[in-house]
């Protein structure tokens, strides 16, 4: 039976593939230049975030908090610093994707957004993943953190659209093919 929970993956990549730099740096990625690439849309859309430990550090250094009041579960087998506003829920947590889906879809989580490349590579391989969003940066930075690793086979995608934006970003959706 089919998880009633929906997970997505919404990330940025370089063309050739990085999420970030190989010590986690986001400098490649533009802030946005003021154009609507269906962020906003897609976090109302959004119960919970999953993100891994990494992600959430880097998430920490940002200049203000990007998710608001949705929870923020982060996979860590580490105790995990605070958030920087009272306001942002966080919550650390262990386990397999599998177990992760189960507890929030028993809290009544429908879409979680996923995020952080092995936490994607993670919870793709499980099969767990139904829709990705991915824009692409139009630059080459040459090696880094890759959003797809290794797979115990072939994930097919069904494309769904793609939106090109002034800025040269290439935003493409798929789902994840039966």
């Amino acid at each position: 039976m089919r998880s009633p929970v929906v997970a997505t993956v919404f990330v940025g990549t370089s063309v050739d593939g990085y999420i970030a730099r190989s010590d986690g740096a986001l400098d490649f990625l533009p802030d946005g230049g003021g154009e609507d690439h269906g962020y906003g849309a897609f976090m109302a859309s959004v119960d919970a975030l999953v993100v891994g430990r990494h992600t959430y550090d880097a998430v920490l250094g940002f200049d203000e908090w990007p998710y608001g009041s949705k929870p923020v579960i982060v996979l860590s087998t580490r105790p995990i610093p605070e958030p920087p506003l009272p306001e942002a829920l966080v919550e650390r947590m262990e386990g397999s994707p599998a177990e992760i889906v189960a507890r929030l879809a028993e809290r009544g989580a429908r879409h979680l957004y996923v995020d952080g490349g092995i936490t994607i590579q993670r919870f793709l391989a499980a099969g767990l993943i139904q829709r990705l969003i991915i824009t692409r940066v139009p630059v080459l930075i040459g090696s880094g953190l890759p959003l797809f690793g290794a797979l115990p086979h072939d994930v097919r995608l069904q494309h769904v659209t793609t939106h090109q934006y002034a800025s040269g970003l290439v935003q493409s959706e798929y789902t994840i093919a039966e």
